[in-house]
């Protein structure tokens, strides 16, 4: 195997984003061949080097899997939960790697959710500066009128910092049930943004789903149902 960055190689075996990895090696807690490395241009080859993180030695995965999760209300983004709450990877069965979400999804909004086992691909789609849109469809009480959609398209102010330029559609307004449905497309992610987004213009969610990342959707997919992404759908996120 040619050498390769470290942070890549920590990536590459699923252990986390090359970003995290990252962080792991600048915190001390990575080894390679026993003495720890702090440098980020350090380079490791698989097949001489041993690498380790926090004294347990890591082996880079022989293949990779990507998942598709059409995530139900209820369950979290986490691979283990403290309160025992049931979490994404308890719906999926059959696939022999270790898998982690690629971003999140709180507990109460459901839809397109990918896990996998390369930690590239997770950088590639949760990094701000890549740009990978995620659609959601936002029910929300009241009516939504067109100058709440241009404040959200063009950005509003959310806890310490502002929302990303947005698009956003209105697909329906029920006033004899005074909520509106809206869509909504972004490429930030940042926690519950869609959510404090609404909350920014007077507007609380009562329902959300992730309609989209990218060009994936679930509308193929039931609730709680899972498939595995095709070389095509992967590649489509590099394009």
């Amino acid at each position: 195997m040619a050498e390769i960055r470290l942070q890549k190689y920590i990536a590459g075996a699923g252990i986390c984003s090359r970003r995290k990895a990252e962080e792991l090696i600048l915190e001390g807690k990575v080894s390679v061949n026993d003495v720890i490395v702090t440098e980020l241009g350090t380079k490791v080859d698989s097949d001489v080097d041993k690498v380790c993180i926090n004294g347990k030695t890591i082996k880079a995965e022989q293949e990779f899997k990507y998942v598709l999760l059409n995530k139900p209300v209820g369950y979290v983004t986490t691979v283990s939960d403290q309160f025992n709450r049931p979490i994404v990877l308890d719906l999926i069965k059959g696939c022999n790697v270790k898998l982690l979400p690629v971003g999140r999804l709180d507990m109460y909004t459901s839809g397109a959710l990918i896990l996998t086992n390369d930690g590239d691909f997770i950088y590639k789609v949760t990094h701000p500066k890549n740009e990978i849109e995620k659609t959601y469809n936002a029910t929300v009480r009241g009516d939504v009128t067109e100058e709440d959609v241009k404040k959200l398209e063009a950005g509003v102010k959310i806890d310490d910092y502002k929302s990303g330029k947005a698009k956003v559609k209105i697909l329906k307004i029920d006033k004899e049930k005074n909520i509106s449905r809206l869509q909504i497309t972004i490429h930030e992610g940042k926690n519950r943004e869609v959510r404090k987004m609404c909350e920014a213009i007077g507007k609380k969610v009562i329902a959300l789903h992730r309609a989209c990342i990218g060009s994936l959707n679930v509308k193929n997919l039931k609730i709680g149902e899972w498939r595995y992404l095709t070389a095509e759908e992967v590649n489509s996120f590099y394009n």
